[in-house]
Parts: C-alpha cells; structure tokens; sequence
C-alpha cells in the first residue's frame, strides 16, 4: 500500500495491514498534573484547539463542553483551516456539527458522529491536510465556555495524494417563503443545503425542522443537480422521510449508522425534530459543480424554520456558499 493511500472496503478489513505513520494527540489535559482538563473560552474568544503541521490526517474527535448559556450549542461556534487557508473549511454552531439541530444535545449513535449519553460529542470523518490543519472554537455568547476535548491525528512522512479536503457548513432559513400551485418542475425555491463548485463528493447531511403550523412537513422531494444539470436534477427523491431512508413519515425516533431520526417533535408535527443522512456507502460525486436541496413541503408549499448541517469533501479552493449568520439569528426559536 502506498503511504497515505487509504484501503476502500470495510474498516475491519484493513486493520491487519500494517501501516508507516505517527500517532499523536491534541487535548485540554492539566498540564499541571492536576484534574481541570478543560480550557475557558472567554466571551468573544476565539480559541485554537489544535494547530497540525502536516501532512496528516484528523481521525477522530471528542469533546464535552458547559456553559451556562441555554445556546451554547449554538453560540459556539466549530470551525476548521487546511493548509493555511482564509476561509473555514468546518464553519457550524458546535452542536449542530455533531448531529442534532436546534441547540439541543440528545443521545444517538451514527457511522461517523455521535452524541453519547447526551454530553459526548464524536466525531470519525477522516480530516486529511497536507500543510496544516487547524480546529477552532470560536465562543460569541455573553457566558464562559468551558471544553474538554481530543484530537486524534496522524502524521505521514509524505504528502498525501488524490484525496479531497473535508467540509462542513451549517445553513439556516427561518421562513422559507411557501410557494403556492403544487407543482414544482425547477427546484429553484427548494431549500438549499449544499452548493458547492470544484471537484468532490457529497457525503450527508443532517437537516433540522422547526415546525410552525399542525401537519406534516415532509412531503418535500431531495433534489441533487451534478455538474451541468438544468432540469431533471441527477438525483430526484420521492418525500422527506424517503430521503432519511424511512417510509410513511417517521412514527418514531430512531438511529443507525448511516441515518436516523435522533429527535422528534410535537405529535402534531410541530416543535423541534431533526434526522441525518450519510452517503457513506454511496457518496455523490461531482467533477465541477453540486447543489443539493429539498423541497420544504410538497412542492415548497411550507414555511418552517429550517436548518441543516452538509458534510462533503472537495478539492480546495471552496466555494463559501452561505456566510455564517450573526449570533441573534442562530438562537433557536422558542416552543
């Protein structure tokens, strides 16, 4: 196996062949010996958490955090720098980077993210760098963030080759304007959740709804254009809870490994409800351009309070696609 390269197939597979690199470790452990294993992050601060030089490659991440902000998981915000770059290529309130929208912390288990026993928060995709890699947390509430954390990396001795940069961008619409005729035959009024230009792949998501009104919301059709789509998009889905890979609207809450409905509102659908979807086994490749939506309600016929979190890999330079917003209109709505 060449250095850097990693072995398609299942993780399990791969553990016998031995491989050329060095392990290490960046975390908030009392490097007085004592037990406060946990950095302050002031109001207003922004704190770098680990600063890699590569080539290398993020493996895993932990962390727990408090505060007594009733929106630090969305005050906080998550971010990360490849190779010395500007822009943030992770750019997410902390909480939803994880798994679950609305600032809430709940329990489930994914492939890739985690929330264990509501407070651990893990995180598996492999963050390649060749120069550098960053992680940040930058903390925009009037209260002290305290964070522990972990950061498991790897170093290589050589540059990593043919591998894309990972991303993360957190997007919100908190009312979608409804469209009305019940035909929807262009996909432009859809909800955005990734629109991204270069070459990579898609590989999930995890889309929060605030519903505002009695009914189901989860009519709306996925649609994913690729390249030089106009009109069918490469990829057209049949319903909501279809592209969460459910059936018939979600009668209960549920998790797995590549996708789940972690938290579920109102009987009525109203409240707060959140599902994810990783296209670990399938990822949606791109070449030059991608834009993934989703119909909010049948035919866009809904005005909900919609965000979502998309998770992608792509060469660099990244298209920043949706600025983040002002700390006031990431709190999430009451009720």
């Amino acid at each position: 196996m060449k250095e850097g390269k990693w072995l398609f197939g299942s993780p399990l597979s791969g553990l016998p062949y031995l491989r050329k690199c060095r392990v290490k470790r960046a975390s908030s452990w009392d490097i007085t010996g004592g037990n406060k294993d946990w950095w302050e992050v002031a109001p207003g601060e922004e704190k770098v958490l680990a600063e890699i030089q590569g080539p290398g490659c993020i493996k895993h991440i932990w962390t727990t955090l408090f505060s007594q902000d009733p929106y630090y998981l969305r005050t906080a915000l998550f971010r990360a720098y490849w190779d010395g770059e500007d822009d943030p290529s992770i750019d997410s309130p902390i909480g939803d980077f994880f798994g679950i929208g609305h600032g809430i912390a709940k329990h489930f288990i994914s492939l890739p993210l985690t929330m264990t026993t509501d407070k651990g928060f893990n995180c598996y995709f492999p963050m390649p760098f060749n120069e550098s890699g960053k992680i940040v947390v930058v903390n925009e509430s009037e209260f002290p963030l305290g964070i522990y954390f972990q950061i498991d990396y790897e170093l290589y001795d050589s540059p990593l080759e043919d591998v894309g940069y990972f991303h993360a961008k957190w997007r919100r619409e908190a009312n979608p304007k409804p469209v009305q005729g019940g035909i929807n035959l262009t996909g432009e009024e859809n909800y955005l959740i990734l629109e991204a230009k270069g070459q990579g792949h898609y590989v999930g998501c995890i889309l929060s709804v605030h519903g505002l009104a009695p009914d189901w919301w989860g009519e709306g059709d996925d649609m994913i254009f690729v390249d030089d789509d106009v009109w069918p998009p490469s990829l057209h889905g049949t319903g909501t809870e279809d592209y969460f890979c459910a059936a018939w609207g979600f009668n209960r809450e549920f998790y797995g490994p590549y996708h789940g409905f972690p938290l579920k509102g109102n009987e009525d659908w109203t409240g707060k409800h959140s599902a994810y979807r990783f296209h670990i086994e399938e990822p949606v490749v791109f070449q030059k351009y991608i834009k993934v939506t989703i119909e909010h309600g049948h035919a866009n016929d809904r005005a909900d309070d919609l965000s979502s979190v998309a998770y992608w890999y792509q060469k660099e330079p990244h298209f920043n696609f949706s600025p983040m917003l002002p700390v006031k209109e990431r709190i999430p709505r009451e009720g």
